[in-house]
């Protein structure tokens, strides 16, 4: 007598196991995949594009590398952020919008730099 009764009945010609019974796993397998990892992801990507179009004069920013500044003017990719006013002198570098990684302060209503 065999110890393993699945392989007992197979190896007396029973019923095959259907294609479909691997199909439920995997489709479980997806949907946990899609609400844990997928979905939150691309909800946070919605975000962050509303952000960079929202992106106005006067609003502190920090960029991906670590620099922080207030941005002094804005064209479709490209912005300009003001680092440092040294000696009454500015220090202003071009960065591509998409490479600003978080708003940090939004610019007040009617302020202008």
């Amino acid at each position: 007598m065999n110890a393993w009764p699945a392989v007992a009945v197979l190896q007396a010609g029973g019923a095959q196991p259907s294609p479909f019974g691997f199909l439920l796993p995997m489709a479980l397998i997806f949907l946990i995949f899609y609400f844990l990892l997928i979905r939150p992801q691309a909800k946070r990507q919605r975000e962050h594009d509303a952000m960079l179009k929202a992106l106005g004069k006067g609003d502190r920013v920090a960029l991906r590398g670590g620099i922080h500044g207030t941005i002094t003017g804005t064209t479709d990719d490209v912005i300009t952020i003001e680092i440092a006013n040294l000696r009454g002198e500015r220090v202003r570098v071009k960065a591509d919008r998409a490479g600003v990684d978080r708003l940090v302060e939004k610019a007040a209503p009617g302020e202008d730099t």
